[in-house]
């Protein structure tokens, strides 16, 4: 190229480079719309950290690289990182020549749910024709500088107690020991788990699984505190003597939320532990570690309500050069506390449960229902307060209580009366199959009082046909059983035989074949007879089923009073003499052995009835027979109460 030619080109190449280094400068600005344009831009990248199509300058008037602002917005959010604010532009930027402010909102939503809003100021820069953000830490939160970060420290809630029936508190902070062992200190391994397991196994308590504990202490550091056991600090000071002194074990005192003793209606009302790790994983941004959760029963069902909501503190940390981090904090969300749950238990009915239940080995359960009114007064499984609620959920046959039942619908069809003779055969034949009573007694022709006194099948068994195939889940439903309830917990009103062939009729008739029954619905029904009308059970006062059942028809007192005065005598001359002479009011009743499994040798044992104001039902799980298993408990619950 001539030497002219090239002089003439060398203006050019140097506008191309001063355009280029002012495009490297905005790279990415908004290309018009002015300082809005800009903001826009900047604020749709900010939760997103794409920030390439906006410019930014730093205070000083250098350039910043989009990257490098990204960077910092991420290591400024601190723990909010993960969840980017919501942002809005309050107003138009407000210009003056090459500078504009504009005010923004900003909404960050913070683990616990709380929201944390509040304004802030952007500051943006003209550059030949367009915008550039002015970068500085403050834009995130006016007391931040680079370096800072945010962090979010939880406040607990104050979680609220399960009330009784009178409004006391159930569950309270209670001491507790927590046993440990320090791995440093443990002079044999071996030893140290046969001495704590010789100690725990000697507790009236659940097992304390101790096979892992070998590899725990192997694997946690030489001064750790390795979890064995949280024991209520009646139970610790029992063993103390024996566990205290042993090489490794070291102990931690606490307060827990408790009730006032570890079988108190446990099956009901759960209980409030830890959170674990499952607690934890299905639960992500609801549970913390250490938080305190309910496990089981209302404590689990109505956890969201008994914790409240735990508050939230948002503080700016910062490290200095030494590296120490101090705190300042810039937002406080207070903690709600939890509201209660109110129940209609008793204390002193359910602790007279639990004593009658002490020394039962079985699975059992007594419910106490108060007559009047249908409240549960008393709820206990056994053993140790159980793991399941089978005094509300168990779905068993209930043998011969179910002839309260039978009894119920014959009178009320007139089939039957108080001194009609019924004849107790020692067995009985219906459609091929044979039906005997218990211990193959006979009673010959009698009375269809003593035939109930002294609960014999083949008397009702042969009364079957006159029930019709539906005539039994008519009585049973004006006693509730079969109803659609709801208790605010679960529950199992009871499934009661109809319409099946005349052997099915015939069993359905002493409370074998098909039908089921609750502990809890037993006890609804003795109460219904006691009223003389049937009433939902209601365990829960606040908060309230939404749809609990209508109260049933009044029974009819030609019926229900010859029923009495027959349940009266199951005690005073019947299987259930052994309750004649507990003290206080009159003891009605009907015992029940049920079969369930096929074999003669395997039966549930059970008692239902009422004394005053209390109706009561006792269920023992393969119990045997009801006059050597739940007619005893059934005294000692009741003798627990005068």
């Amino acid at each position: 190229m001539p030497a002219r030619a090239r002089a003439r080109t060398r203006p050019l190449v140097a506008g191309l480079a001063c355009l280029i280094a002012a495009a490297a400068l905005l790279a990415g600005c908004s290309k018009g719309g002015g300082p809005k344009g800009a903001l826009d831009a900047f604020l749709a990248g900010w939760p997103t950290g794409k920030l390439d199509n906006v410019g930014f300058l730093a205070p000083t008037g250098d350039k910043l690289p989009a990257s490098q602002v990204a960077a910092q917005i991420r290591g400024l959010s601190g723990d909010l990182r993960g969840t980017p604010p919501d942002l809005r532009i309050d107003g138009d930027p407000k210009i003056t020549k090459d500078l504009a402010t504009a005010r923004v909102k900003v909404d960050w939503k913070l683990p616990g749910g709380n929201h944390w809003t509040f304004p802030t100021t952007v500051r943006l820069k003209k550059f030949a024709d367009d915008w550039a953000i002015i970068w500085e830490p403050a834009i995130i939160n006016a007391g931040l500088e680079v370096g800072d970060e945010l962090a979010v420290r939880r406040v607990p809630s104050a979680r609220a107690s399960i009330l009784d029936g009178a409004g006391q508190p159930i569950f309270e902070p209670r001491p507790v020991v927590v046993v440990g062992v320090q791995p440093n200190e443990v002079a044999d391994i071996a030893d140290l788990v046969r001495q704590l397991d010789a100690a725990f196994r000697s507790l009236p308590i659940p097992a304390v699984d101790l096979s892992d504990l070998p590899a725990r202490v192997k694997a946690a550091g030489p001064t750790a505190f390795v979890d064995v056991a949280v024991l209520r600090e009646p139970a610790y000071n029992q063993i103390r003597g024996r566990i205290h002194d042993l090489a490794g074990t070291v102990f931690r005192r606490e307060s827990r939320d408790l009730a006032p003793t570890r079988e108190f209606a446990r099956a009901l009302l759960g209980t409030v532990d830890d959170a674990t790790k499952d607690d934890l994983d299905k639960n992500p941004g609801t549970y913390q570690a250490g938080d305190k959760v309910g496990h089981g029963g209302l404590q689990e069902r109505y956890d969201e309500r008994l914790r409240g909501v735990p508050g939230e503190r948002v503080v700016i940390e910062r490290k200095a050069a030494d590296g120490t981090v101090t705190e300042t904090e810039v937002f406080t969300a207070e903690p709600k506390a939890g509201t209660p749950v109110k129940t209609t238990l008793d204390a002193r009915v359910q602790r007279a449960a639990d004593a009658a239940l002490g020394p039962e080995a079985r699975n059992a359960s007594v419910v106490a229902v108060r007559v009047n009114d249908g409240s549960v007064l008393a709820a206990a499984n056994g053993p140790r307060g159980g793991s399941q609620n089978l005094a509300f959920t168990a779905q068993v046959p209930p043998g011969s209580t179910f002839k309260m039942v039978s009894a119920l619908g014959l009178l009320d069809r007139g089939a039957v009366t108080l001194d009609g003779v019924v004849a107790c055969p020692k067995n009985i034949t219906v459609d091929g199959q044979t039906f005997k009573n218990s211990h193959d007694f006979a009673l010959g022709s009698v009375k269809f009082r003593e035939d109930f006194a002294k609960s014999c099948n083949t008397a009702f068994a042969s009364l079957a046909p006159k029930l019709g195939p539906d005539g039994l889940a008519r009585a049973g439903a004006s006693l509730g059983l079969g109803g659609a309830w709801d208790l605010g917990v679960d529950a199992f009103s009871g499934k009661v035989s109809s319409g099946g062939a005349a052997a099915e009729q015939a069993m359905a008739a002493f409370g074998q074949g098909a039908t089921q029954v609750s502990p809890l619905a037993m006890a609804a029904a003795a109460a219904a007879v006691a009223r003389g009308q049937w009433q939902q059970p209601n365990v829960l006062l606040d908060p309230a089923p939404k749809s609990p059942a209508q109260p049933g028809p009044r029974l009819k007192a030609g019926s229900v009073d010859p029923l009495k005065t027959m349940m009266r005598e199951v005690v005073t001359y019947g299987t259930g003499k052994a309750l004649g002479d507990v003290p206080g009011q009159p003891v009605y009743g009907k015992t029940g052995t049920a079969e369930f499994d096929g074999n003669p040798a395997h039966t549930h044992a059970w008692f239902v009835g009422w004394q005053g104001d209390i109706a009561l039902a006792v269920f023992i799980q393969n119990g045997g027979d009801s006059t050597t298993s739940s007619v005893p408990l059934a005294e000692r619950f009741l003798r627990n109460l005068g």
